[in-house]
């Protein structure tokens, strides 16, 4: 959507806004897989696993994907500044571009937010997966996968501020976990211990970063060296508790459904609101939603 045409006042602005917007660091494209949206809401019934690969034999045998599904419909989001006119006459700094570009960075970490927000929720009743358990679960099963788990704990001496050599044991731990999921069919899940990405609380990022860093870690080579990337999410607010997520698949561990991207647009002295009140609005408007995709893409870790 165009931003309205007032001349000198919002001349630049909306360009102003993607460029920012755009520049701006953020994570969720490396953890979600992006689906179009089409409609209001979206079905998805083709998170079941395809059929493996089978000798010909009498000829070609299909198979219909598995019958879990669940519908996720799209969330309208929105944020507006209301500036008064003579703010913006009085403006001789450019303050009111810099609240602009503060906006732009709000809409572009909009979508790490609700991805942090999922996994922290993710064990949860009300938070399902497609199998129809809490994303996090220690029940999981589907076909004949047998029942397994994504949620793990670890004996820390101190939860909040665990030791690297702990981190590196609790890391092991994740990365077995994971490389022994199953699928539908009672298929390994994954091949390789790749495209891991590591996301922790603040107070917990140094350590995860020296974990995958070090050479060395109490004397012994570090077999972890390099293997996964680190972020610290500051939208944690549970200093235990942490995630390991496998971001190479064609299904990651969440899915963004994307229906309308975000617009600027801005109502000025041609509107109502800028001759009656002598309000001009500038603001932002999307519509997508954040969802879970696989969760033998993910396991939670509580030091305990």
């Amino acid at each position: 959507m165009a931003v309205i045409n007032t001349g000198l006042i919002t001349k630049g602005l909306r360009s102003e806004f993607f460029n920012r917007m755009n520049k701006t660091p953020t994570f969720w494209q490396d953890v979600s897989t992006r689906i179009v949206s089409t409609s209001d809401k979206e079905d998805y019934r083709w998170l079941g696993t395809v059929p493996k690969i089978r000798e010909w034999g009498s000829g070609r045998l299909a198979q219909g994907l598995r019958t879990e599904s669940y519908t996720v419909e799209n969330l309208k989001y929105e944020a507006t500044i209301e500036v008064d006119r003579d703010e913006i006459s009085d403006d001789q700094t450019g303050q009111i571009r810099l609240r602009i570009g503060e906006l732009a960075t709000r809409a572009a970490t909009h979508k790490d937010f609700l991805a942090a927000q999922l996994l922290t929720v993710g064990e949860t009743s009300g938070h399902e997966s497609y199998d129809g358990v809490p994303f996090f679960s220690t029940t999981h099963q589907s076909g004949d996968s047998g029942s397994q788990s994504n949620l793990l704990t670890y004996d820390a001496a101190v939860t909040s501020d665990p030791t690297v050599d702990e981190f590196k044991a609790a890391l092991k731990k994740m990365i077995t976990q994971m490389l022994n999921f199953k699928d539908d069919q009672g298929e390994p899940m994954h091949q390789t211990a790749t495209g891991l990405f590591i996301f922790v609380p603040a107070n917990q990022f140094l350590t995860a970063l020296e974990t995958v860093s070090a050479t060395l870690i109490e004397s012994t080579s570090n077999i972890l060296r390099d293997a996964a990337k680190v972020i610290a999410v500051p939208y944690f607010t549970d200093q235990s508790k942490w995630y390991l997520l496998k971001t190479d698949g064609a299904i990651r561990p969440l899915i963004f459904q994307d229906r309308e991207p975000p617009e600027f647009t801005a109502l000025t002295e041609n509107t109502d609101e800028g001759f009656k009140r002598e309000k001009f609005l500038f603001g932002v408007r999307a519509r997508y939603r954040m969802t879970y995709g696989y969760w033998q893409n993910a396991i939670r870790m509580d030091f305990t």
